[in-house]
């Protein structure tokens, strides 16, 4: 049956989507065809949905079935992949933290990832988990890694892996490397929110404007209007 929907499907596109999901990580269970032809069944489903209660849907349902079989990837993944690359680089501070400490204690790569995995509840520890996995299932672990790196939608992770790879090739020291990136993680986060912080104002003002000034017009005007009618 997949077969099938692969000759259906555009090769472009499934691997467009196959891509995305692989940043949501190992847990995800759905493929690229099974998104797929949920998009196809529910933009039919919305096309007679739209064409049957709204006036001349005929016109409407074409126009606002294609907005939404073009832009659901987009509007589906996106916002859970930038979620989760938030989520991994703070998942990321303490888990190379831990993982320096490991390696400063004499162990060698792949059992300090190994025991930093199995040590920490954390999305990004679930996904070297499956490194690991995949090692013990014979992969080397510059395949495993180079693989984890399609599942990571964080740029500063990505930089870490690719450091672990190369001191994996070459033997170089990563500890210092290790540190270097928490403390940048760090920052970064800290940066993130003092920005937050200071949009705050702007959003409570939006909130304000919206509700709260029509709400104490009408408190106030309300018994001028109440007396001119009566």
């Amino acid at each position: 049956m997949n077969r099938l929907f692969t000759f259906i499907y555009r090769d472009k596109t499934l691997k467009s989507i196959d891509k995305k999901i692989k940043l949501l990580g190992v847990k995800v269970k759905y493929n690229a065809i099974s998104f797929m032809n949920f998009r196809v069944l529910t933009s039919i489903i919305l096309f007679f949905v739209v064409l049957y209660l709204i006036d001349f849907g005929y016109i409407f349902a074409p126009i606002i079935v294609y907005l939404y079989y073009t832009f659901l990837p987009n509007l589906y993944f996106d916002p859970k992949i930038k979620k989760r690359s938030s989520e991994l680089d703070y998942d990321a501070m303490y888990f190379f933290e831990i993982l320096a400490l490991s390696l400063e204690s004499g162990k060698n790569l792949i059992t300090a990832l190994k025991s930093t995995a199995n040590s920490i509840d954390s999305s990004l520890s679930i996904e070297f988990r499956e490194v690991i996995r995949e090692v013990d299932l014979g992969k080397s672990l510059d395949e495993a890694l180079d693989d984890l790196k399609t599942r990571i939608p964080s740029s500063t992770v990505n930089n870490i892996i690719l450091n672990i790879r190369e001191s994996n090739l070459f033997g170089n020291n990563i500890i210092d490397t290790l540190y270097n990136q928490i403390d940048y993680i760090r920052e970064k986060l800290v940066l993130e929110q003092r920005a937050y912080i200071a949009k705050l104002p702007l959003k409570i003002s939006i909130i304000s404007v919206i509700f709260f000034i029509p709400l104490l017009l009408l408190l106030i005007l309300g018994p001028v209007i109440l007396k001119y009618f009566s």
